[in-house]
């Protein structure tokens, strides 16, 4: 029954965005136009992607932080986290100094950070500031 359920509203949906004349990549193209609008870039939704429709690797740490802000900063006030551990990642930060890295990012956002968490572009300038000295 659940199974049924599920084929009629994608059905549904599918033949709403056909009438309205929309389409996935449209409805792709809005979002990231929304989330270029609320993260300040100025650059164009498709900017964001390569031809073959990977995200391209600059702007894949605003994205992390901007979907997932509300769980990477529970990460960084334990000072741990898979969070945590993928946006050092996305910075570029080694595996052997991420735990240098958490404990500084955590002490940052302590004191920096928790009085404007509200904003993505914040936390990401916080996040990259912190990371820099841990790089190669």
């Amino acid at each position: 029954m659940r199974q049924v359920s599920w084929f009629l509203a994608l059905t549904c949906l599918t033949v709403l965005l056909q009438a309205t004349g929309c389409s996935i990549k449209a409805t792709i193209d809005q979002t990231i136009d929304t989330t270029t609008n609320v993260t300040g870039t100025t650059s164009s939704a498709r900017s964001w992607f390569t031809e073959d429709g990977q995200m391209k690797a600059v702007f894949k740490a605003t994205a992390f932080v901007t979907f997932n802000q509300e769980n990477l900063s529970q990460d960084l006030a334990a000072g741990r986290g898979e969070y945590l551990a993928s946006m050092s990642v996305l910075l570029g930060v080694p595996s052997d100094r991420q735990p240098a890295f958490f404990s500084a990012a955590q002490g940052r956002y302590a004191h920096e950070a928790r009085s404007d968490s509200s904003s993505p572009t914040t936390l990401l300038a916080l996040l990259q500031e912190t990371a820099t000295p841990f790089m190669h």
